[in-house]
């Protein structure tokens, strides 16, 4: 049996191990905590959301199994062509787009009408093409301004269209582009002088959703940042609940199915899913899910230390920092380190797009490991093949 699994599981076993843990947990934590909406909208068939959430996590392991069979050297022209196509879904997503809470993030396909979220599209693609560049540009790339700004320029596109209708996820994959020039050797001296560039900027924005009356998004990040601010502001409901849920899982618990926050927290099943597992197993569950996340960085790590290929290397570490940065918002935002963000922690979370695309991530890190564990006879110039 084992022989058969690693036969075609290939890659690090490892991250299957990790994402095959994660899954458990999610499967668990949505099944507990979708009982209020399923009373709400299913007339009490709390199996309805199981079966979703399942379903979805079924078919992301499918596609992470297809994914990491295509060899790693192919993603390299393949974010091009996801990069050019994120720009108009972008812009398709801001003028027609589904509104939910005075934002538009979701973009309903015709036909077959299902709803997808095209930043999370957007950041799969900006994450593998920043890793072509830098990998392309390694000679240069540390001494030449316009290539900086070359590379820059995607980066400040796409997330410009995210930020009208998420500012969180503009700033997140922001910042983790800039983590991933930093490792592929940019000049922090250019990483520096534009960074400050930037806090400027968002010191700005802050201070104007502080002070402003403006609409659209600006009264959402007014009362988050208020209330992040003011601790004892009525307005932090979310994040009050969230810490009753955290203080009432104790050390260590096992009582899956048992939350009573559950029914009192908004979204108990995104994006505060983390503290709805806490109460559930415990400040010890808790840990392991950070632990299998952080691990997940690690094996990583050890991806790219293995690689002899720059676009390989700094594809796997850059969207491994991508789902390990978002799911430690998630958890900052569940224990008010953080305002609230929105943010899903990746794969536990219910959440359809945010499945696949994270599924799709992770089945390229194991398309590089598998690279790397299976060398070819004949070693081409790196360029010639990533180009």
């Amino acid at each position: 049996m084992i022989k058969v699994i690693r036969k075609y599981l290939t890659g690090d076993p490892v991250i299957w191990a990790v994402l095959i843990a994660l899954s458990i947990f999610s499967v668990l934590a949505v099944y507990s905590s979708t009982g209020t909406l399923a009373y709400r909208y299913q007339e009490g068939n709390t199996g309805y959301y199981f079966i979703k959430h399942a379903s979805s996590l079924l078919a992301g392991l499918f596609i992470v199994f297809l994914v990491h069979l295509i060899p790693y050297k192919l993603f390299s022209r393949i974010s091009q062509i996801l990069l050019v196509l994120a720009v108009p879904l972008l812009l398709l997503t801001l003028i027609f787009g589904s509104n939910i809470n005075m934002a538009t993030r979701s973009l309903r396909i015709p036909v077959i009408g299902l709803t997808i979220q095209t930043f999370d599209f957007a950041k799969l693609a900006l994450i593998m093409f920043t890793a072509r560049m830098l990998s392309l540009h390694q000679k240069d790339v540390s001494n030449n301004l316009n290539t900086f700004m070359k590379m820059l320029g995607p980066v400040i596109l796409i997330c410009g269209l995210i930020m009208p209708a998420n500012f969180s996820t503009a700033f997140m994959l922001f910042a983790a582009c800039y983590v991933l020039m930093f490792i592929g050797r940019v000049r922090f001296k250019y990483l520096a002088s534009f960074g400050s560039i930037i806090m400027v900027i968002v010191t700005i924005l802050i201070l104007i959703a502080l002070h402003s009356d403006w609409k659209g998004r600006w009264p959402t990040w007014k009362t988050r940042i208020e209330s992040f601010i003011n601790k004892d502001s009525g307005d932090n409901y979310q994040v009050n609940q969230s810490k009753i849920a955290i203080v009432s899982g104790g050390l260590i618990k096992l009582r899956p199915g048992k939350s009573i926050q559950r029914n009192y927290l908004p979204q108990p099943y995104s994006d505060f899913i983390y503290a709805i597992i806490i109460e559930e197993y415990g400040l010890a569950g808790g840990i392991v899910v950070m632990f299998l996340y952080l691990y997940l960085l690690f094996r990583a790590g050890v991806i790219v230390r293995k690689s002899t290929r720059t676009f390989p290397a700094f594809m796997a570490i850059g969207l491994t920092i991508l789902i390990v940065m978002q799911a430690m918002i998630n958890m900052a935002v569940a224990v008010n380190i953080l305002p609230v963000t929105g943010q899903p922690l990746p794969i536990i979370s219910m959440g359809g797009t945010s499945i696949l695309f994270t599924c799709v991530s992770l089945g390229i890190l194991l398309s590089v490991s598998r690279g790397i564990d299976q060398p070819e006879a004949t070693d081409q110039s790196e360029n010639e093949k990533e180009q």
